[in-house]
């Protein structure tokens, strides 16, 4: 299945009549935080992760939250957690693999060692997650896995070839999972959101914006940043992934506008590359 995330059904039933407890990394702000506020207004009990635990004060409010230090930089660690989180909650009918950051800087313009920290981490620990995941649901023959992607799979952002192999493996994993999880009960989302408005582009590591003489670089930086600053609150994707989940089917589903949900998608299928790559400079006006 490839979807929109805003096709389907509506407010039609609780999540909580689904899902009746959920594992979300990244839930401290952003798509993550938006996510976890969306399955607790609906009664589901929610464990969240952030690698600073005071990050999840203001959610445990909520008696139905749990807070879950995680950092995908230590995957054993982050595997263990899981484990220990997944043992108090009698298992997860949903995971939720979000959590994941940016680098904003030309691939040679950094040292290599940051490029393969940030594959091993959105890669590397988000499968480790994954395996463990899946093993558990899979052993229940029921659960939903969703891998949060980015439409920067279909096309790529400039300047982050990092986050844009990470994002594209992830979802080459998930097409993986779906195969292998057909008939088993088991449901596999690879959501891809587009832009969003959040703290990302806050967070994101763009040094080699200020001391870079690049024009087209710090073009790219404007560009980008204006694309989130305009776009949709992340309470808006969130949404559209409540529609996936109610569906309760494995697939692709992309969120967002319509040239990057739809537009987008197209011309990367049809259109020849060349078209396309004067597409994406002019977008983030890097020509």
């Amino acid at each position: 299945m490839s979807a929109s995330c805003f096709g389907g059904p509506d407010h039609v039933a609780l999540l909580s009549s689904l899902y009746r407890t959920a594992f979300v990394t990244g839930a401290s702000a952003g798509l993550g935080r938006a996510i976890v506020e969306l399955l607790l207004a609906e009664g589901v009990r929610v464990w969240g992760t952030a690698r600073d635990a005071a990050r999840l004060t203001s959610l445990e409010v909520n008696s139905n939250f749990s807070a879950v230090v995680l950092d995908l930089d230590n995957p054993e660690e982050a595997e263990s957690a899981f484990a220990n989180a997944a043992t108090a909650a009698g298992g997860f009918d949903l995971v939720v693999n979000n959590a994941g950051y940016g680098v904003f800087a030309p691939f040679t313009g950094v040292d290599f060692s940051i490029w393969q920290k940030q594959f091993d981490a959105m890669i590397g620990t988000k499968a480790r997650l994954s395996h463990t995941a899946l093993r558990g649901m899979l052993a229940k023959k029921r659960g939903c896995l969703v891998n949060v992607a980015s439409l920067a799979t279909d096309f790529p952002l400039p300047f982050m070839s990092g986050y844009n192999v990470a994002k594209a493996g992830l979802s080459a994993l998930s097409e993986s999972l779906i195969f292998e999880t057909r008939g088993t009960g088991v449901v596999v989302i690879d959501f891809r959101p587009g832009d969003f408005r959040t703290g990302f582009n806050n967070t994101m590591q763009a040094k080699a914006v200020s001391g870079s003489d690049d024009a087209r670089l710090a073009s790219a930086w404007r560009g980008l940043e204006k694309n989130l600053n305009d776009a949709p609150p992340p309470k808006y994707i969130a949404a559209g992934l409540r529609k996936a989940l109610l569906r309760q089917r494995s697939g692709t589903v992309r969120c967002g506008s319509f040239f990057q949900a739809h537009l987008a998608p197209f011309l990367i299928r049809f259109a020849p590359s060349g078209l396309r790559r004067a597409i994406t400079a002019r977008y983030f006006g890097a020509v």
